[in-house]
């Protein structure tokens, strides 16, 4: 049981990090902030709250798998190789590709009770 609780320890220090380290973390745990107190003033259902956290939670959770990829490959080479490029890329296409996602559905979530 105590190797199960240190992992925890572990990954609560991971979360820490990227949300005072990683530039990107920072911005979207700001942004996450910004939509939480939107949704509190626009009064939002219960599911769209579930959807929201779970956006939220993906998105910050990807964040971090991001960085997570930028180490490794930072520490596998230090030389510009394409293969190296192409998996940095690749994991901030990722994170790209689902905050496009998430700013939709933010919308369709938020406009038509804005513009009512």
């Amino acid at each position: 049981m105590r190797t199960f609780f240190k992992a925890f320890t572990y990954a609560w220090m991971g979360i820490v990090h990227g949300a005072t380290k990683e530039r990107n973390v920072k911005f979207h745990v700001v942004a996450a902030i910004l939509v939480i107190v939107a949704g509190a003033a626009t009064g939002l259902r219960q599911i769209e709250w579930i959807i929201l956290t779970a956006i939220i939670g993906l998105m910050i959770a990807l964040e971090l798998l991001n960085a997570a990829i930028e180490r490794v490959v930072d520490l596998v080479t230090q030389e510009i190789h394409p293969l190296a490029k192409q998996a940095k890329d690749l994991a901030a296409g990722a994170v790209l590709v689902f905050s496009i996602a998430s700013a939709i559905i933010g919308m369709l979530i938020f406009l038509p009770k804005w513009l009512m």
